[in-house]
């Protein structure tokens, strides 16, 4: 055995059924599209979520939300996080440009330091936002909460 003797298995490939040739086909005359409706036309496209001219779902169901076009979205940073990456690279001043190089934000995100878990030695934050509570574990350990 080679390759020039290789088949497929019987009956896994078959042909594309031509329609539209002629009434001895089978499938000629309405070519499988039946009679009259947009959908036996040349050029129909279904429009998405039409159903047959029955009201659409997206129509029945209610409106609801609101975007708030003032919203301001931080990037939230736990203090657990700015402790381990001090520890890692022994800093005292962690500002934007760290967490930036370490791979917490991107370039144009704004920061928020929340107080989820604590921080051992005095160290000088930066960032656009503090949570009171991240504020205080941060002054009593020594450190500084500067906001930007």
């Amino acid at each position: 055995m080679d390759l020039s003797n290789l088949k497929p298995a019987p009956g896994s490939v078959t042909h594309k059924t031509r329609i539209g040739r002629g009434p001895g086909s089978g499938k000629g005359g309405t070519s499988t599209r039946g009679h009259k409706g947009a959908k036996s036309r040349s050029g129909y496209s279904r429009k998405i979520g039409f159903e047959g001219g029955q009201m659409p779902l997206q129509r029945r169901l209610p409106k609801f939300g609101f975007k708030n076009i003032n919203r301001v979205a931080y990037k939230a940073i736990n203090l657990d996080l700015i402790a381990a990456l001090a520890e890692a690279k022994n800093l005292q001043t962690i500002g934007l440009e760290e967490l930036r190089n370490a791979g917490y934000i991107r370039r144009k995100q704004l920061v928020k330091i929340l107080a989820n878990g604590t921080v051992a030695t005095a160290l000088n934050i930066e960032a656009h936002a503090f949570s009171a509570a991240a504020k205080a574990a941060i002054e009593a350990a020594g450190g500084t909460a500067k906001t930007i």
